[in-house]
């Protein structure tokens, strides 16, 4: 599949049936050619959901969208504010959503159940631990800690100065990881809180993911796909980063992996796209031309076939 949207692509994703793409003119399209028009606005952010069937979207109208190619169900509306991050749990089947300096969560199953979380500042990112039953909330200031179906707690804070603008777990769910906005990570280890300070990039991460069982974390952000070892109960304390897909002339913009799964896919400032295994040799170039930034990225569940899109709104979906 290689198609040109009429607006830039916010996401990629895979759901049930194939990649998915929102789009910043409100809209969701299927790779089997449904149109959903999910919001009246911009699409802000998107997950898969719970279910692994559609995708949830959170717009710039307010609004959470369950979208799939024959219905679209509205989950929540704030009121206008916008929804700036989304994250959703298979395991626990609960969804989160921000909408300035709140998180709520949703449970797929039950519409009458939602909490709501506030913090001091406004909240750039949502993530939930492997097992769906805490929240991470990325601030100013650091992170902070959930128990996602509690209503009633103050939240474990994890504390580190500068603003963090994107959180993830690591897969077993010892460390958590922020994007910096001053170009690099942070990061600490639950147990103990001890702090993980990973830098060296040369420009603003973008994207992160975990691959290999979660002993790599790779990264955008530099000339080449950046990786951090995260074997051993000390992750990357002490141990130095690698890089794969080095070019001078170009910066990885996206990257894109499966936790199960021991592959790689990166999207550049230059519009390539490439696949690759760290433990082998060489780039797979997937598209090759070059032209606008890849703005989209996606790796499908069994790690076989990627989807993109650029900032014009070129898309395709290949086979690897």
């Amino acid at each position: 599949m290689q198609t040109t949207f009429d607006a830039q692509v916010t996401a990629a994703l895979f759901e049930a049936d194939g990649a998915v793409f929102a789009l910043g003119d409100g809209t969701v399209r299927f790779e089997g050619g449904a149109v959903a028009q999910a919001h009246d606005g911009a699409v802000l952010c998107a997950v898969l959901h719970p279910s692994g069937r559609g995708i949830i979207t959170g717009g710039d109208d307010g609004k959470l969208v369950w979208s799939r190619p024959d219905e679209i169900v509205v989950l929540a509306d704030v009121d206008g504010r916008w929804i700036d991050s989304v994250d959703a749990s298979p395991a626990s089947n609960l969804i989160a959503f921000s909408a300035g300096k709140v998180v709520s969560v949703l449970d797929a199953a039950d519409p009458a159940f939602r909490r709501d979380f506030s913090h001091e500042r406004t909240v750039s990112g949502v993530a939930f631990e492997p097992k769906g039953r805490r929240l991470a909330a990325s601030t100013y200031g650091g992170a902070a800690l959930w128990y996602a179906r509690i209503a009633q707690q103050r939240p474990v804070m994890l504390a580190w100065a500068g603003s963090h603008t994107g959180v993830g777990f690591s897969p077993d769910g010892a460390f958590v990881i922020t994007i910096m906005q001053d170009a690099h990570l942070h990061g600490w280890r639950l147990k103990d809180g001890k702090n993980l300070r990973m830098g060296g990039y040369p420009s603003k991460i973008r994207a992160m993911a975990f691959l290999s069982n979660g002993a790599l974390l790779a990264t955008s952000g530099a000339q080449g796909a950046v990786l951090w070892p995260f074997i051993g109960a000390n992750g990357p304390m002490g141990r130095e980063a690698t890089e794969i897909g080095y070019d001078e002339g170009s910066l990885v913009a996206l990257v894109a992996a499966r936790p199960a799964h021991g592959v790689l896919t990166a999207g550049l400032n230059d519009g390539r796209v490439w696949l690759a295994d760290p433990a082998g040799q060489g780039l797979n170039f997937v598209k090759a031309d070059k032209g606008p930034a890849i703005a989209a990225l996606a790796l499908s569940p069994d790690a076989t076939r990627i989807a993109w899109a650029d900032e014009d709104g070129a898309a395709g979906v290949v086979t690897a």
